[in-house]
Parts: structure tokens; sequence; C-alpha cells
């Protein structure tokens, strides 16, 4: 039932962010940032399908994923990046609005909510936040700053390609809401440390070291009970806090949980291994 919900909250996601394209960035020439951004200025000198463009250079990208991101992540993003694509092709390319700087606000918000939505279940809208996710695995940054990064090119593009500054501006604006946006929802910067106490140490550590962070076995003992058990304790983020709890109650429904907010972590966190 969970796995339902996810996909249905991609699907949300994508509906976000083909109508926040089609009804508020698209109409006044401005970016979404990332591929999209990219469809989008191909779009504009040469009248080819946004949303098409969209997904084609989607492709190489997913499949980069695939290989270092897993497979849900990629089987998600794949749902968002087709959901969106198959969007811009319902709802009609409409000004909403008249004044171009309230269509990069919308727009925005829209583009926002919806990545934002579809990385809080485990996946992405595809592209540059692909790309922004693998980062994220290897650097301990939050992931709206490292679209806004990347997405500098892309708008540097736009006013250099136009010859008109104006609309470069506004999508600065755009994908600058939107960044804020992600990091609201996406939290996936929020270290947060788990203490599991349980009977099923052997595969419950199977399951977790399989997980981006490292595992600590700590031994305790009950002051009631006076029996001894092993407390696993990792430190991860809210946004792969999901995955461990869908490991904890599959491997042992009985264990003993506790999960604090972490104020801050001193020394590398990072995948292990890197």
């Amino acid at each position: 039932m969970r796995r339902i919900w996810d996909y249905i909250a991609v699907i949300i996601g994508a509906a976000a962010i083909a109508a926040g394209s089609n009804l508020f960035i698209i109409p006044h020439h401005l970016l979404s940032g990332g591929v999209g951004g990219v469809a989008m200025i191909t779009g504009y000198f040469t009248d080819w399908n946004i949303g098409i463009l969209y997904f084609v250079y989607n492709v190489p990208i997913l499949a980069v994923g695939w290989f270092l991101l897993g497979k849900r992540f990629v089987l998600l993003s794949t749902v968002s990046v087709i959901t969106t694509t198959w969007l811009m092709q319902v709802i009609p390319v409409h000004q909403f609005n008249a004044e171009p700087i309230l269509g990069a606000l919308f727009g925005g918000v829209l583009v926002g909510f919806g990545s934002g939505l579809s990385m809080r279940v485990g996946g992405s809208s595809g592209g540059f936040d692909v790309i922004g996710s693998i980062v994220t695995r290897y650097r301990d940054l939050p992931i709206g700053n490292i679209l806004v990064i990347m997405n500098f090119v892309v708008i540097i593009a736009l006013g250099y390609l136009k010859q008109n500054w104006d609309p470069a501006l506004f999508s600065v604006l755009t994908i600058f809401i939107a960044s804020k946006v992600i990091d609201f929802i996406h939290i996936s910067h929020i270290k947060v440390t788990a203490f599991i106490i349980t009977n099923c140490t052997e595969q419950m550590l199977e399951k977790l070291l399989t997980l981006p962070r490292g595992v600590t076995i700590i031994k305790t003992k009950g002051a009631f009970t006076h029996v001894e058990k092993d407390m696993l304790m990792t430190v991860t983020t809210r946004y792969e806090l999901a995955e461990l709890k869908r490991i904890i109650k599959t491997i042992d429904p009985k264990a003993f949980v506790n999960i604090v907010e972490t104020v801050g972590v001193v020394g590398s966190f990072r995948r292990r291994g890197t």
C-alpha cells in the first residue's frame, strides 16, 4: 500500500510540474531550470515540442541513475518524467497571468512542489534532480543549492541567445523559489540518529549495510529484565528515513526504535566506501 501511495505522490508532483510549466513558465518564455530548462530553450528557438524534448533529454540521465541510485529511485523518476511529458501534451500552453514576475513566482512554487514531492517519496522529477541526488549521496549538501549552481549555466544561455536579460532574470527568480520549495519538502539535508534494539541483529545488519550510511553495534542490558541485547545506531537523513523504517519493520516488527533529530555531524558523512 505504501508503494502505491508513493507512485500517487509522484503523479501528483508531475501534474504540478506540468501545470507550472504550461500555465506560468513557458507562456512568458521563462525557464524552470534543469533539463526542463534545456528543453524549454531548445523549444523556444526551434518550435519543437518541449514536453517531448524533456523526455528525450532525460533518457540518458535516468540510464546513469539506474546504476548509481538504484532501481526504485529510477522507476519512480521514470514515472514522473513520463507523466510530466504526457500532461504537458494534455494541459494547453496558456498565459494564465499577464505579469512575468507572477509567472516566475507561481511557476517556481509549482515546479518546486512537484519536484520536492517526488524526492520526498524516494524518486525525482528527472534531469538535474537525478544529478543532484547523486551528488548528495557523496557530499553532505542541500539538493536545492546544488540545483541552483547547475542551473546557472542554463540561465546564462537564455540571456545570451535571446539578447534580452529580462527573461533570464525572471527565470533566476523561478529557479530560486523552486529550490527553496524543494528543500522545504525534500528535507534531505536534515540528519537523524536511529537507535534500534533488536533480537535480529544479523538479519538487520545485512539489510542496513546496503544503505548509504554506516551502522554501529552497541551492547545493552535491560534494567528490569537484565537481558542483554544489541542496539544498532545509525545516522541518516530524513530523506532516507522512510527506507530505514521499512527495513526495520520487515525484519523485526517488535524492534524498539528511538529516532532523534541530529543537530550536527563531525567528520565524514558520505556514502560508505567513498
